[in-house]
């Protein structure tokens, strides 16, 4: 569980991140998932983005996304999610 504190540095991070995936229409399916669990492993702080035209509720998507990745979920901001797992190989991000 993320702190208050850990969750503000991780935004700031965030902020010039560029979104990897998006969840559109169809929402999003284990294929997906298992994408993001890959790249997160790496990256250990990832933005996806929820088009418009995604039917299924952005914080519903996000609470999915985060548990079924093994993540932290940070935030979510207009379309987008911000997600954090501590990579055991790739560490590169030090939370305060």
């Amino acid at each position: 569980m993320l702190t208050g504190k850990q969750k503000r540095y991780l935004r700031s991070l965030a902020h010039h991140l560029d979104p990897i995936f998006q969840v559109g229409k169809g929402g999003f399916n284990e294929q997906l998932v298992k994408h993001i669990s890959e790249a997160i492993e790496k990256r250990e702080l990832m933005k996806v983005s929820v088009l418009n035209n995604c039917l299924e509720d952005k914080y519903e998507i996000a609470e999915e996304l985060a548990e079924k990745a093994g993540a932290e979920l940070v935030q979510v901001i207009g379309g987008t999610i911000i997600l954090y797992k501590e990579s055991k190989d790739h560490k590169t991000i030090e939370l305060p």
